[in-house]
């Protein structure tokens, strides 16, 4: 969004593609799981008249909208992109299957993984993880608002504790809140390791690939 209050801010969504072109010019292979609170939250007040269900679908469809513009921003950064969606689009993307991706990553394009599992009760989080887990990702990074995992809000807490590393099982037991409890037990599980920066530094993206900037490990 920016610093905008809905929607998305076009030279933000400019600056991750530059982002992801660089690390694409790394010889790195990337998927992206983009979500959509941007446009709707299935767990908000404005979806509190929504029946859940109902809520998460349009969810969905809000991470959908957000994976169209990224794909143009990408693109126009010169590289191929690549929509699989868990929901069939025929029309603007293409459905998820496992070795279609395969496919596209080995042909050098960039796959974005839209409408989360495609299952409602189930956020952007954990959808990340299951793909990272199906496409035996090296590592999920998970681009966030703040440079790592904290034992409370950075931005209303002035002394919170700031953490370079930690396991599946202390962000579980200390109820870190970093990703959904679901999302971490499935990383964990198919020993996928999170790294979390923010995704408001510039250059931030490359700098954690290459083991350098600030981030906090979860592993």
């Amino acid at each position: 969004m920016g610093d905008r209050d809905f929607g998305f801010d076009s030279n933000t969504v400019e600056r991750i593609a530059a982002e992801i072109r660089h690390v694409h010019e790394m010889d790195v292979q990337i998927c992206l799981v983009i979500g959509g609170g941007n446009f709707f939250r299935g767990v908000s007040s404005a979806a509190s008249a929504i029946e859940r269900t109902s809520a998460d679908y349009m969810g969905m469809l809000a991470t959908v909208m957000n994976s169209l513009a990224m794909q143009s921003f990408i693109e126009g950064q010169g590289i191929e992109v690549r929509i699989l969606s868990a929901i069939p689009m025929s029309t603007f993307c293409e459905p998820y299957v496992r070795r279609r991706a395969i496919h596209h990553l080995q042909k050098g394009r960039v796959v974005i993984f839209a409408a989360g599992t495609g299952n409602p009760f189930f956020t952007t989080d954990t959808a990340a993880a299951l793909r990272a887990a199906e496409m035996d990702c090296e590592a999920l990074f998970k681009g966030t608002q703040v440079d790592g995992v904290y034992n409370d809000d950075p931005k209303t807490v002035k002394d919170a504790e700031r953490f370079d590393r930690l396991t599946y099982q202390d962000v579980l037991t200390r109820d870190l809140r970093v990703m959904d409890a679901s999302a971490i037990a499935l990383a964990r599980d198919n020993k996928v390791p999170i790294l979390v920066f923010s995704l408001h530094n510039p250059g931030a993206f490359a700098e954690v690939v290459t083991g350098g900037g600030t981030y906090t490990v979860i592993s």
